[in-house]
């Protein structure tokens, strides 16, 4: 990217009119400056939100100039914010590496949501080098269930990858299959299937992970499938349509074409890595880069994609930073409808902080609960990570007042889906899963005192062969 020499007084000025406006609503003594019940921050987080939508082609620097506001907000009306503590807990940072359950603060989602982004971006170029999508317009059929049938590919596929990884590989094929010619709805059909089919799976989507590691059973959130399956039937059929008469499937597949087996194998590493490193370490950013290192070996590796992806990660690191600043300290009682709104929510504030805080209250269906956070981001194209990500791939999708109307069909099959799935399943609320700030505190003290004991114990007697994390075994949906 060439930073023009406009950019930083645009960022600046940017930061200005969003702060700047505090000067005429000085606090009390001691008070945080709010408009009625209303605290500055989601003021200046809502105004955000509306220069990204107004200017699209600048959403990486409204996004920044957001996220300094923020800052500068807290720095100087609300001191009690400890930002080590927010974004890098209390605990030693090598102890947060090495034990995932003692992990804390927001680096692990902000270094994690980098590594993905930036990472899948390198593995969309080896999958679209291999070979393999110039060979799909043979498979796929030449009417518009063509495209339906690439939509259902990504869905399923969601269900056992990253939903990032999904909407990348999903909208690499489209550009080939449709020539460079895709329909803006059909883009938000991608991005919808990517969290659809990740929705009732813990290992396709980033807010399931977060529920499972909390100790949610993997079949509490399997009937997210429902509405899943349910949404899919309207969004697919009509994005499907929109992209047919837009742009038919082509048919004449390039000649001569030739696999690239390498491509294709470090494409199959990076994806292991993702799974492995997730349920190994919870950090399946780690998997992918360990990946793409070794895929050196094999291929050359496409590190000019960084180049491209760069600002959209920093626009969603940016988007996320701020939505952890938020003073959500508690929801609404936990119901139906609650969760329903969680999904209008979830497509303009970022859903992870979202789920932690609804495993703490409890109360919810967690198949519900994951159905609303994860397929209501689609509903926005910054809503989801993988929406972010298939911006790079396509910067169309970065205006937002047309991808909601050309997208109209993914709202209206969140509506309908969510009453489908209540009919079908009905709502069952599960008791909280989450840890409190007592009980997490206690733990560590017992795994303090636990190894203090054992070290003694060492000297007195045999070390016992004990697997070090056989207590975690429960949590593997295997």
């Amino acid at each position: 990217m060439v930073v023009s020499k406009k950019t930083p007084a645009f960022f600046t000025a940017l930061s200005a009119l969003l702060f700047l406006p505090l000067t005429a609503f000085a606090a009390e003594a001691g008070a945080v400056p709010a408009i009625g019940p209303v605290r500055f921050e989601f003021i200046i987080f809502a105004l955000t939100l509306l220069g990204v939508a107004l200017l699209h082609d600048k959403t990486m620097h409204v996004a920044l100039a957001g996220l300094a506001a923020i800052i500068l907000f807290k720095l100087f009306f609300d001191p009690g914010l400890n930002f080590a503590r927010h974004f890098f807990g209390t605990q030693d940072f090598f102890t947060q590496i090495i034990d995932k359950d003692l992990r804390q603060g927001e680096w692990p989602v902000l270094l994690n949501l980098a590594g993905l982004l930036l990472g899948f971006a390198i593995l969309a170029k080896h999958f679209e080098e291999s070979g393999i999508p110039d060979f799909l317009p043979k498979i796929l059929p030449g009417n518009w269930t063509g495209g339906l049938f690439l939509l259902l590919f990504i869905a399923v596929m969601s269900s056992f990858l990253d939903n990032i990884a999904a909407a990348m590989i999903g909208g690499t094929i489209a550009l080939v299959v449709f020539k460079g010619k895709v329909h803006l709805g059909y883009l938000a059909a991608i991005v919808a299937a990517s969290n659809a089919g990740g929705a009732g799976s813990v290992v396709g989507d980033t807010t399931t992970t977060l529920m499972w590691i909390d100790g949610v059973s993997p079949f509490d959130v399997s009937h997210a499938f429902v509405a899943s399956i349910a949404a899919f039937t309207i969004f697919g059929v009509v994005g499907s349509l929109q992209q047919h008469t837009f742009n038919p499937i082509a048919k004449n597949a390039p000649e001569n074409v030739t696999i690239q087996w390498n491509k294709l194998f470090v494409v199959l590493m990076i994806l292991a890595g993702a799974i492995a490193a997730n349920v190994l370490f919870d950090f399946p950013a780690l998997g992918v880069w360990l990946a793409i290192a070794l895929g050196t070996l094999f291929s050359a590796t496409p590190w000019r994609e960084i180049k491209n992806a760069w600002q959209g990660t920093m626009f969603l690191m940016s988007l996320v930073a701020s939505a952890s600043l938020m003073p959500v300290h508690e929801l609404p009682a936990a119901s139906m409808w609650s969760a329903f709104t969680w999904g209008f929510v979830s497509a303009v504030f970022d859903n992870i902080p979202l789920t932690k805080l609804c495993l703490e209250q409890g109360g919810y269906d967690w198949g519900v609960l994951a159905f609303s956070v994860g397929f209501g981001g689609s509903m926005i194209w910054f809503g989801s990570s993988a929406g972010v990500a298939l911006s790079t791939m396509y910067p169309q999708t970065k205006n937002t007042l047309a991808y909601i109307g050309k997208g109209w069909h993914v709202t209206v099959a969140y509506v309908i889906a969510f009453q489908i799935m209540i009919a079908v399943v009905g709502w069952n609320p599960h008791p909280s899963h989450a840890r409190s700030s007592a009980d997490h505190a206690a733990q560590i003290r017992g795994k303090e005192m636990h190894n203090t004991v054992s070290r003694e114990n060492d000297l007195k007697m045999p070390i016992k062969a004990t697997h070090p994390y056989s207590f975690k075994v429960d949590r593997f949906p295997f």
